[in-house]
């Protein structure tokens, strides 16, 4: 089945002082493009959300889109553009600030929501007691648009919530750091 690739990189970085996360050099090049080194090989094409710096994101060489909700909505209105413009039946989300995603992710995810019959399957690292989960790293159904327009324009705006009204089904991944995201210039500096 078809899948599309959306990397959020939408939102303000407030921690990392303001500066484009998914535009920051990690090992020589931007965070966005070890993202897309990663979900490429997984996905049969790829979007990126954004909304500042768009000419930046342009040389990436893949479209580049914007929310459609003012403001920074977060990830969810990331999720609802990347939706309207996915010509897949399913779509892989990730952030732009986690260059060591699961080179696996896709698969693990597809074949989670198949066996299960599931609307999204979310990523979640640790044990059963100790769950973490990452819902940013999801596969999901591109037929849910109405009902996250819906919920965004009910003024909700929380991803694990949303998703939680779909028929959810968590994958665990055994690396916890390959769901690591680099938040601020001293956690992008530490694992340079």
């Amino acid at each position: 089945m078809a899948v599309t690739g959306l990397i959020l990189a939408g939102g303000r970085a407030t921690r990392m002082g303001g500066s484009d996360k998914g535009l920051q050099l990690f090992r020589g090049m931007p965070l966005v493009q070890h993202v897309m080194g990663r979900l490429n090989p997984q996905v049969d094409a790829m979007i990126i959300n954004a909304n500042r710096h768009l000419e930046q994101y342009a040389t990436l060489g893949v479209p580049v889109i914007t929310d459609e909700i003012a403001d920074f909505a977060g990830p969810l209105a990331g999720l609802q553009a990347g939706l309207r413009h996915c010509q897949t039946p399913l779509m892989l989300t990730a952030s732009c600030d986690s260059p060591f995603l699961p080179e696996d992710l896709g698969k693990r995810l597809l074949d989670a929501l198949q066996r299960e019959n599931a609307d999204i399957a979310a990523a979640t690292t640790g044990t059963q007691e100790a769950m973490q989960l990452h819902p940013v790293f999801c596969l999901l159904k591109t037929e849910l648009l109405p009902k996250l327009t819906t919920y965004l324009e009910s003024g909700g705006r929380k991803m694990r919530e949303w998703q939680n009204l779909q028929k959810l089904i968590y994958v665990r991944f055994p690396d916890e750091r390959a769901f690591y995201n680099l938040n601020t210039l001293d956690e992008l500096r530490s694992l340079e």
